[in-house]
């Protein structure tokens, strides 16, 4: 093997495959580099745990496949995970006191597919896993601050958020500890800290990664995908993630896995662009505006066509996923009650206060207001006020993408109304929840969405452009950020001191 060079972490995940394929660098060789740099860079808060014998050894297996011959695209390459993936080999905590300390007996799908694959079965895609990765409590929030083991900090202003839920994948990515990160999105959570951190990220198709093995927060809407610094790195991550799981998990799309890297050079030429005209109101900070019709325009020059659209219940989405996230928030953490696993209380009087005692310090406290919030509306006599309103408020905005996926094939517009905030910025919950506008209606619909870097805000912080397409057009939506990408030279820059 070749001398590692000191910018091993600045290659992309297809530039660090072809290096392990072509015998330039060995696996373990790139683990131990990227196992250093996360032991220099802890302020950033990014990981969680990591257990550097675990990932040698995987290191060493993903050596003798390369040495083999048997090695797919992504053989060797190092990633983490979100601390929302159950993983036998490193403590799964949710990002709560909770689960502090839980080791799962299984690895989640997704862990699997871009792993050793299953034992006796198909062979997964090989890469190696450098540990798991903080984010907010069980999935919920927008700054990565409601995490039980403290917040992630920005890479490009240490003083920021880098979003939430997946702030730690987007930081880790970022700041160069990882080539690439698996992440959740139930209302944005991969698409908005992927735009503060300046990295590429993809939510797909509902129903496209398999859940099993996801801490669920609100199983309708959560849906795993990848982030890293390209989109043709998250076309390769996304290749091997995706694909049917009905044995373990019935909401699984019976739709065969896809290489969606074989569709990344397709011309722009006569591409439809939608532009919401909901996107760009009042509320959109003129910073994000500038950078956002900057990268619109550089989409004409390379052939596609601004279409005008209208989303017209936009506004509802916040309201109606407030309400729909909440209440599946309500019944699948009631499983978490000191009985089966997990934290319990050390001091209780029965059965009763065990459970309430239990609860309330294993919870913080926006778990415990989604919770509750979640309750309500579910209860007798609220449901059908609530729920089963919000429900039907859900379906319209599905329609309302449909008849504008009629007149264009991709919809484009901000991330985020603003770049990254302050840590500690947003005292009031309701100001976090606002700031999901722009994602949550593609969530509810259940639509691929992503994010890529497309310019500089206020403070030099990233702003990223957000890509909507309809079901199963991911290839597209990939497409159009890598050949943006080709053009630009965005989704290279990185935090200064990292």
């Amino acid at each position: 093997m070749t001398q590692i060079t000191s910018d091993l972490h600045d290659l992309t995940v297809a530039q660090l495959a072809t290096q392990l394929r072509e015998r330039k660098v060995s696996a373990v060789e790139a683990a131990q580099h990227f196992l250093s740099r996360a032991a220099i860079h802890t302020k950033l808060g990014a990981f969680l745990d990591r257990q550097p014998d675990v990932t040698l050894a995987q290191a060493r297996a993903a050596d003798e496949r390369l040495a083999a011959g048997n090695a797919g695209p992504l053989t060797g390459v190092p990633l983490a995970h979100k601390d929302i993936f159950v993983t036998r080999d490193f403590a799964t905590t949710a990002g709560s006191r909770m689960l502090k300390g839980y080791h799962s007996p299984f690895d989640a799908t997704v862990v699997t597919r871009l792993g050793a694959g299953v034992p006796g079965g198909s062979p997964g895609a090989g890469m190696v896993t450098l540990g798991k990765l903080n984010c907010d409590e069980f999935a919920m929030g927008s700054a990565n601050e409601n995490s039980a083991y403290g917040p992630v900090k920005n890479p490009w202003n240490l003083s920021c958020t880098p979003g939430g839920s997946s702030g730690g994948s987007a930081a880790a990515v970022a700041a160069r500890l990882t080539p690439a990160a698996t992440g959740t999105d139930t209302g944005g959570s991969i698409r908005q800290p992927a735009s503060f951190c300046g990295v590429t990220g993809i939510k797909p198709t509902y129903g496209r990664a398999s859940r099993y093995g996801m801490v669920a927060f609100a199983s309708s809407l959560d849906q795993a995908g990848p982030l890293a610094r390209s989109a043709e790195d998250c076309a390769l991550l996304l290749s091997a993630m995706c694909g049917p799981d009905p044995d373990r998990d019935s909401t699984s799309l019976d739709v065969p896995a896809e290489d969606f890297s074989r569709s990344l050079n397709a011309e722009l030429a006569g591409l439809r662009i939608g532009i919401p005209a909901e996107f760009f109101g009042e509320g959109l900070a003129p910073d994000v505006r500038a950078a956002v019709d900057a990268a619109l325009k550089e989409l004409e020059q390379l052939g596609a066509r601004l279409v005008p659209i209208s989303l017209p219940r936009t506004e509802l989405s916040i309201p109606v996923y407030y309400i729909i996230a909440p209440a599946e928030a309500s019944s699948n953490l009631s499983r978490f009650d000191g009985v089966k696993f997990g934290f319990r209380a050390k001091q209780y009087t029965d059965l009763n206060d065990m459970y309430l005692q239990t609860r309330e310090q294993g919870f913080g406290d926006e778990v415990k207001r989604r919770i509750m919030i979640g309750t309500y509306v579910l209860s007798h006599g609220y449901y059908d006020a609530y729920y089963l309103q919000a429900q039907k408020i859900r379906r319209m905005i599905a329609d309302d993408f449909q008849q504008a996926f009629a007149v264009c094939d991709v919809i484009a517009g901000p991330v985020a109304p603003t770049v990254a905030w302050k840590l500690g910025g947003h005292s009031d919950p309701l100001t976090d929840y606002l700031a999901d506008i722009f994602t949550l209606p593609a969530s509810l619909a259940g639509l691929p969405g992503m994010s890529l870097p497309v310019g500089f805000g206020a403070g030099h912080l990233p702003v990223g452009l957000q890509l909507i397409g309809n079901y199963l057009t991911e290839s597209r939506l990939l497409n159009v950020a890598h050949r943006f990408q080709q053009a630009t030279d965005w989704h290279t820059a990185k935090p200064q001191g990292i």
